[in-house]
């Protein structure tokens, strides 16, 4: 099972990673250097090795802290679910400490780690991902989100006047369409580098 050519994550504004590091027969892991500022990470399979039957990947946390090195589960991916975002903000201090098989591993700061380890689908169904990590598919929000600008477009663009067209009227406020559509511009290509750019 080579890592560099099943998995993969990104970070929002760098660079897609396939450079994961095996420790084990079925764990990897992935060095997130410079890690204060990230929000959210997104943990993808690349679709050019699916996980054997009845397998998936359980996804691990890592920040170095005062008190060593923690993991915290995230979620998991699957051939069902190739691929999940993140939010890691909230987890990046002692708390939802706890051990796990990846062992101690020498803290570097601001370096955070994702793990991935390779477990019985039976077995991930059943964990408790750390709290605020909030898993979800990217997919179906980026078509939602995407979908809703292009109808407020629409909607907008199908009561476009000329300025002949017009009737003066002092008690109405009008917008340009070419504002607007400069607004879709910018918000989808914010969008693309963050899905939840909003946020901030």
């Amino acid at each position: 099972m080579s890592a560099t050519q099943m998995f993969g994550i990104i970070v929002s504004g760098r660079l897609v990673q396939t450079d994961a590091q095996q420790v084990s027969e079925n764990q990897f892991l992935f060095n997130v250097p410079d890690a204060d500022n990230i929000n959210h990470i997104v943990v993808f399979m690349t679709g050019q090795i699916p996980f054997p039957d009845g397998l998936g990947g359980s996804v691990y946390f890592s920040w170095p802290s005062a008190s060593g090195q923690s993991w915290m589960m995230l979620g998991y991916i699957s051939n069902q679910k190739p691929s999940a975002i993140f939010k890691i903000t909230n987890l990046k201090s002692d708390n939802n400490a706890g051990s796990h098989p990846f062992g101690v591993i020498e803290p570097q700061t601001h370096m955070a780690q994702i793990g991935i380890s390779v477990e019985p689908l039976s077995q991930l169904v059943q964990q408790t991902p750390a709290t605020f990590s909030n898993t979800s598919t990217v997919e179906p929000f980026v078509e939602f989100s995407n979908k809703m600008c292009e109808n407020l477009y629409n909607f907008a663009a199908s009561f476009a006047q000329t300025q002949s067209q017009m009737t003066p009227n002092p008690q109405e406020s009008y917008v340009p369409l070419s504002k607007l559509q400069q607004w879709y511009q910018n918000f989808m290509r914010r969008f693309e580098q963050n899905p939840y750019f909003w946020r901030t």
